[in-house]
């Protein structure tokens, strides 16, 4: 289960300053010393014994060469510090560009236990380009980040971050003023402003719940596993994030049947989820969380799956907005060969809740399926309601008979989201030109064919989705090639 997370960039004048001259003594560190050297090296290596014989002073070589060496080297090492200007914030702290390392003997995170204070510090006259953000840390020490530097949406997605996750962070009276300006703009425009974004997002997470929740530290498996922390719970399940045995991080997902249930309807509860989980724990793709076990306790059912970091393509939309056709066509390939591999057991498993809640973006651009629907049948058995997300549930599921195509249409659903920023109207077929007109006709058509009403009128397998988006992209998809 993907972390809430955001990115800001920090535009720092010196550092701009520094990185320009990198850049601008790249001719001397970067061609014409190595081509001194390798020159060097061919003309020694040509004439080796009278080199030999002629070299008195081989101290002196030495260090010349090493000198030599040290400055593409430090040109290399200097351009990737300066370059990356990031300020990442998330549940588990808040870290600063790799140029501010020497202000904290070289360490880069630090936990929100470690930020004491916000502060608003004002330099001369009270301008906005005359103000520093300040954080102040543990052991007296503290950073300063320029207003001027930081866009107005990352510094309010800076403080909305210290909100959430910094309890024991103070925050000064002139940075709640701010804050609050910042939000006061943000309602003038057209745009939500950051907070009521994060503030709609955890009422997705954290919806009310008909079950009390396992509390952080709670344990299971007889102390092998231990809650670190919620992850998102609502109705009769809910995810955590576990550690086990004190040392690897885990997603543990858990479903529960209500105590006024009949004694058959859980039983038939409880035979689906074993027996989806007995498929779950058998898969084994490059894009999909494994499902390492499953367990029940206290009368509570639970799957165990694989931490993937990254952020879910919900979270990626509502912070960026519509993403590149490209970059869809390509997450869209990973997400067809995914249905491919699921589609190809025997039997065949249908995901049933194909959403981009369920897919993150990990690190390395490739897309991650995290979550499954083994729960929700569970539970939708259990209290006799539909469990899932309607906008992306096909008309056969929504009448509780879920086919292959169900999970066709799931997709199309979601590249229609990935496309546009907007959720797709709830049983009906997705045009994306109606809502962004920039949608190739090629990738539009796709998307209607996906989610036709009919199951027997939509592409009729996930390797022709493949194929399909595949002849789309302008060159090949950049995925790499797994089989499936």
């Amino acid at each position: 289960m993907a972390d809430l997370e955001i990115i800001v960039r920090y535009k720092s004048v010196p550092a701009r300053v520094v990185l320009g001259l990198i850049v601008l003594s790249l001719p001397v560190w970067g061609i014409i010393v190595p081509g001194i050297l390798v020159l060097g090296f061919f003309m020694v290596l040509s004439n080796f014994d009278s080199f030999l014989r002629g070299l008195d002073h081989w101290d002196i070589v030495l260090k010349v060469v090493l000198g030599l060496l040290a400055m593409p080297c430090f040109g290399v090492l200097s351009t990737l510090a300066f370059a990356d200007n990031r300020i990442i914030a998330s549940k588990a702290g808040v870290s600063f560009p790799i140029f501010l390392l020497p202000l904290f003997s070289f360490r880069r995170q630090f936990p929100w236990s470690e930020v004491k204070r916000l502060q608003l510090l004002e330099i001369g006259n009270p301008e906005q380009e005359n103000k520093n953000l300040v954080f102040h840390l543990s052991g007296h020490k503290s950073i300063r980040l320029l207003l001027s530097g930081l866009p107005a949406d990352g510094v309010e997605q800076l403080l909305l971050s210290a909100e959430l996750w910094g309890g024991d962070c103070q925050k000064d009276v002139a940075v709640l003023e701010l804050h609050r300006s910042l939000q006061d703009k943000a309602s003038l425009s057209d745009h939500l402003s950051y907070t009521a974004m994060w503030e709609e997002e955890l009422s997705r997470r954290f919806s009310s719940t008909s079950f009390m929740p396992l509390e952080p530290g709670h344990s299971l498996q007889n102390g092998h596993l231990s809650v670190v922390r919620q992850l998102a719970f609502g109705g009769l399940s809910a995810i955590y994030l576990v550690q086990r045995n004190n040392k690897e991080l885990f997603v543990l997902k858990e479903a529960v049947v209500p105590g006024g249930a009949d004694d058959t309807v859980k039983q038939k509860a409880a035979e689906l989820f074993e027996r989806e989980a007995h498929l779950l724990r058998k898969l084994e793709h490059p894009y999909i969380a494994r499902v390492l076990d499953h367990f029940v306790e206290s009368g509570r059912n639970y799957l165990l799956l694989d931490y993937v970091n990254g952020q879910d393509l919900r979270q990626l939309v509502k912070q960026h907005g519509p993403q590149p056709e490209s970059s869809v066509i390509k997450w869209g390939v990973e997400i067809a060969r995914i249905l491919v591999y699921l589609h190809g057991q025997n039997p065949p498993i249908i995901h049933r809740d194909l959403t981009p809640d369920n897919l993150v973006l990990r690190e390395s651009g490739t897309v991650t399926l995290i979550d499954f629907g083994a729960a929700n049948e569970f539970v939708g058995t259990a209290t006799g309601t539909l469990v899932g997300k309607q906008a992306y549930i096909s008309p056969e599921q929504f009448r509780g008979k879920a086919v292959v195509q169900s999970d066709i249409y799931a997709l199309g659903c979601t590249l229609f989201f990935l496309v546009t920023g907007q959720d797709p109207e709830a049983l009906s077929t997705s045009k994306a030109s109606l809502v962004h007109e920039q949608v190739s006709q090629g990738l539009d058509l796709l998307i209607a064919d996906c989610t036709a009403m009919e199951a027997g009128e939509r592409i009729g397998s996930a390797q022709e989705v493949v194929l399909r988006l595949e002849a789309l992209a302008p060159e090949p998809a950049g995925s790499v090639k797994v089989s499936d």
